[in-house]
């Protein structure tokens, strides 16, 4: 009897030891699965180097690290040799320094603050501090898996993101130095960039791309804008800043009474060429993905290449009698800037009818309308960019259509696809609007203070010199 109710005993024991094994087991479970969940909540939006890798991430990645590098192209060696070649011998290395020097500092503005401005939070008049100092954008190392994740964005690592945009942000500046060649000091256009980037660009680039009141949106200002690539952020809005400085620091020594020709058109049809490359990044590259819209966006920013080029020349040869290779190269270019902000949203055929208007259109702004207002626009960085980039703006409003991209849920959205609708087409004359006086009014603020502190125009003597001996003390040709 005894030695049955030690057996229970024994049973019993066991019993409650396996009970109380299972309860501790479970235990264990809900700790892993709370662990489980905060390390997903602390990972999303990030991935590994082998999910990246393995998954579709891969192409879009490397399709988007090639467009940073083409964008970077349009400026150095494109924009440098094609506004190089317009200007005159003695001031050849002067623009192209700035295009290089640009390159450097704009980058390093940013990484600092720039890219957080322009893409931190969502809405809004400006971005907030979240990618400060690269920020939620650099790869991170994480203790659950024991190895570094990358923050995404999209389909694409949130760095190659920074890095694309940030190409935007280096050119764009840069397209403002052509009103200004030949005569404004080195110093005054570093600070003009950087408070110009600072103050004008990043909050555009946060309207119009990152939700803010100029996006496409039910929200926004007259219902928002389209704008693929930058028509607004980019050339309309370096085009207006442009026209601002050339008329405030005045025209150069000489304009109208005397010829002031370009010294190596050579440099300008290679830069010319160079741009159009390079546009297939600019354009193509802002699906910021590899998809069928991305073949769109490149097949009608080839088109209106094309098209700008053969009307502007063209038209020359009506006008003139001969076409020109200077007609040509600043014809395409004309064209890359109106396809800009259509280029996710039209197809091929209407591509080439912009490209067309655009040549025209820019060839009569430089030939025809500065003269006769008499500003030195010297490198016509408004009449090809101003003017373009405004054409492009308003006819993506008649030419959009969803079968490029669904932006509006299956509702016609262009004018002509609408029959008629000019919804889309308001909003687009209303960002134009808000952009031409954005940029200018603002321009014209950083320009006149600058003016007062440090100066906008080098001495006459130095521009008699030529801005590469005075400035850079160093000459484009050496020749014995």
């Amino acid at each position: 009897m005894i030695r049955l109710n030690r057996l229970w005993i024994l049973v019993l024991m066991l019993g409650i030891s396996c009970i109380s094994g299972n309860s501790f087991s479970y235990g264990q479970d809900a700790a892993t699965d709370a662990a489980a969940e905060t390390q997903a909540a602390s990972l999303e939006g990030m991935m590994t180097d082998d999910q990246i890798a393995n998954g579709p991430e891969a192409a879009h990645n490397a399709w988007m690290l090639v467009c940073c590098a083409l964008v970077l192209f349009m400026t150095a060696p494109g924009l440098a040799m094609f506004y190089g070649g317009l200007v005159r011998r003695k001031n050849v290395l002067s623009v192209m320094m700035q295009c290089v020097f640009l390159m450097g500092m704009m980058t390093i503005v940013w990484s600092l603050y720039g890219y957080s401005l322009a893409f931190g939070g969502d809405g809004g008049w400006v971005g907030n501090g979240d990618y400060l100092f690269m920020n939620g954008v650099q790869r991170e190392w994480t203790e659950q898996l024991g190895e570094p994740v990358t923050p995404m964005e999209g389909s694409i690592t949130r760095l190659t993101h920074m890095l694309f945009q940030g190409m935007f942000f280096i050119i764009t500046p840069a397209l403002i130095c052509g009103a200004f060649a030949e005569r404004m000091k080195f110093s005054a256009m570093v600070v003009y960039s950087i408070l110009w980037g600072t103050f004008i660009y990043c909050p555009l680039c946060h309207w119009v791309w990152d939700g803010g009141p100029l996006s496409y949106n039910a929200s926004s200002i007259a219902g928002g804008a389209l704008d693929f690539a930058g028509g607004t952020v980019v050339h309309i809005s370096s085009g207006v800043s442009a026209l601002v400085a050339a008329i405030l620091i005045g025209p150069r020594m000489g304009y109208l009474k005397e010829p002031i020709q370009p010294h190596n058109l050579t440099y300008t049809a290679l830069g010319a060429a160079m741009l159009w490359f390079g546009w297939f990044g600019f354009n193509a590259g802002s699906e910021l993905a590899s998809d069928g819209l991305t073949s769109s966006a490149f097949a009608v920013t080839h088109f209106a290449a094309a098209a700008g080029a053969a009307a502007w020349a063209s038209t020359e040869w009506v006008v003139l009698g001969k076409p020109t290779v200077l007609g040509a190269s600043s014809g395409a270019v004309a064209g890359l800037v109106c396809i800009t902000p259509a280029a996710g949203f039209v197809q091929p055929m209407p591509a080439l009818l912009m490209g067309a208007l655009a040549g025209v259109l820019c060839y009569l702004a430089c030939s025809k309308l500065k003269h006769s207002l008499r500003y030195d626009d010297a490198l016509d960085a408004f009449g090809v960019h101003g003017v373009g980039g405004t054409l492009g703006a308003i006819l993506t409003g008649v030419f959009a259509t969803r079968a490029c991209w669904n932006v509006s849920d299956g509702v016609p959205i262009g004018l002509i696809e609408s029959g008629g609708d000019p919804s889309l087409l308001i909003g687009q004359i209303a960002a134009v609007g808000v952009t031409f006086v954005f940029a200018g009014l603002g321009s014209l603020i950083l320009l006149k203070l600058i003016d007062i502190v440090i100066g906008l125009r080098v001495p006459a003597e130095s521009e008699q010199r030529g801005l590469d001996v005075s400035d850079h003390g160093e000459e484009g040709y050496m020749l014995a």
